[in-house]
């Protein structure tokens, strides 16, 4: 559980897992909280570590690296998620072999997730969905499960909120098997305070997938941004080549060098996308068999 000042609801979510879960471990990882969340967590039993740097990016790389475990279950300890939803997702990871399941939010309450968040998240699925090939509901929940393999094998890059944007796309590009399951979503309780800004993490998610788009579809990436200089080239030039059929002279040569080094500009980066797609392929390759690598969940464990 990141926890970052849920001093009101942190002990709650506490009580509430384990008496859903009365045979997992809890961790609580604090993130510099100025209230007692830490305190309060260690008086309802959870197992108490810290990540100074700040962000719930640090925090998920450093529990991933920290924790040992078969089954992980990631939730917010803000008390908005159901968790009786907890079990029957255990469940169906272990029973269907599954790395992922994404804890999709079920009617959720204006005050509890505002328009805004709402229309994000919305935005960011589909754009997640159209680019690698798998559709979440609800890609930016912060109540996921994960199996050892998949936590064991995530290169966790983000800092912030981004990190639920990775999470999902690292499912998806190693083929994992997956699955979505929905839980109520409830109002946060009276002096818990919401950590997300609508537009600052909006715009963090959209730099978070503008990277991943690059590192990951370097050849549509990089050759997007080469088709649209010799465009923007051929469209210079057409007037300067119409003068020269008719004159035979070149008239305004600045433009017509620049409309040529567009056209090499393009081609350089249409180039790189096709190299760097090379060496993408071979790193999802080494990070697929370092995946398989890790034996999966089995009902017997």
């Amino acid at each position: 559980m990141p926890c970052y000042n849920e001093a009101p609801t942190v002990a709650e979510v506490i009580r509430d897992f384990r008496d859903v879960l009365p045979f997992a471990t809890i961790y609580v990882y604090d993130n510099n909280s100025s209230d007692r969340s830490a305190e309060r967590a260690a008086d309802a039993g959870a197992l108490v570590r810290r990540e100074r740097h700040q962000g719930k990016g640090h925090v998920v790389r450093r529990m991933f690296a920290d924790v040992d475990a078969d089954v992980y279950v990631m939730v917010d300890g803000d008390g908005t998620y159901d968790a009786a939803a907890a079990l029957g997702a255990v469940i169906e990871l272990v029973v269907n072999q599954l790395d992922f399941i994404n804890i999709a939010r079920r009617g959720a309450m204006s005050e509890a997730y505002r328009p805004g968040h709402q229309l994000g998240n919305t935005v960011l699925t589909w754009l997640v969905a159209a680019l690698f090939g798998r559709e979440f509901t609800d890609m930016l929940s912060g109540y996921k499960l994960f199996s050892r393999r998949f936590v064991k094998s995530f290169p966790a890059l983000s800092t912030g909120f981004e990190i639920e944007t990775e999470l999902t796309i690292h499912a998806l590009e190693l083929t994992m098997p997956v699955s979505e399951r929905e839980a109520a979503y409830g109002q946060r309780s009276p002096g818990s305070m919401s950590k997300l800004n609508t537009f600052r993490d909006g715009v963090r998610v959209l730099r978070a997938i503008a990277r991943l788009v690059q590192h990951e579809r370097p050849l549509a990436f990089f050759g997007m941004i080469g088709i649209g200089l010799i465009v923007l080239a051929i469209a210079l030039g057409i007037p300067l080549l119409e003068t020269f059929v008719e004159t035979g002279l070149v008239p305004r040569v600045p433009t017509a060098i620049l409309a040529v080094g567009l056209v090499i500009a393009g081609v350089q980066s249409i180039t790189a996308g096709i190299i760097l797609d090379t060496v993408t392929m071979s790193r999802r390759e080494a990070k697929r068999i370092s995946y398989l690598q890790i034996p999966p969940v089995s009902p017997s464990t």
